[in-house]
């Protein structure tokens, strides 16, 4: 299986909104604003990688080698899938009707599966399936706990512990990772 997974376009709408991490760094006035955009969205970054989670509604765009490939998708949750578009064996561009498959999106386990008396196109040989799809949810309150703690610490220190320690930032995100 080979996922290549990229947010073609930055979140519209970040969890954590500018007065949320002006509250919570004690910040008055629009000097900071532009350090903390970034901060609030280099904390929702650090929350989905860490967690494997979408924690902000955008368009994914996910290529992988196979059909089968579609039964773990790398990114959730997975709120509706725009396209699944493959090479034909002629080396054109087709689109997979979604009459052929059904999303399954079970919280934080999502995948695509075909439907009764379907069956997969043929592929053309290396070449790739490409998969978009709306992702992303509302964190749970501990994650956005977790993501004003980011930002704050850092507002105050401009740098993080050791990748090695076990932070409060760890202990409020290890309850929501998905398994790999």
């Amino acid at each position: 299986m080979s996922w290549y997974p990229v947010a073609p376009v930055a979140p519209a709408v970040e969890p954590v909104s500018l007065a949320q991490a002006k509250l919570q760094c004690r910040v008055i006035g629009t000097d900071e604003d532009d350090t903390l955009d970034l901060y609030i969205a280099s904390a929702r970054a650090h929350a989905e990688a860490y967690c494997g989670v979408a924690f902000a509604e955008r368009t994914m765009v996910a290529h992988c080698d196979s059909f089968t490939d579609l039964g773990r998708l790398p990114f959730a949750p997975v709120n509706s899938v725009t396209s699944i578009e493959y090479v034909d064996p002629a080396g054109s561009t087709q689109t997979l009707p979604s009459s052929v498959y059904e999303l399954r999106s079970d919280n934080l386990d999502a995948a695509i599966v075909l439907k009764a008396g379907q069956t997969w196109p043929t592929v053309q040989p290396g070449s790739r399936i490409t998969l978009t799809a709306s992702v992303g949810a509302a964190p749970p309150d501990d994650v956005l706990h977790a993501m004003l703690l980011f930002i704050a610490d850092s507002f105050d220190r401009r740098e993080h512990a050791k990748a090695g320690d076990w932070t409060s930032l760890d202990s409020l995100l290890c309850n929501c990772r998905r398994g790999a």
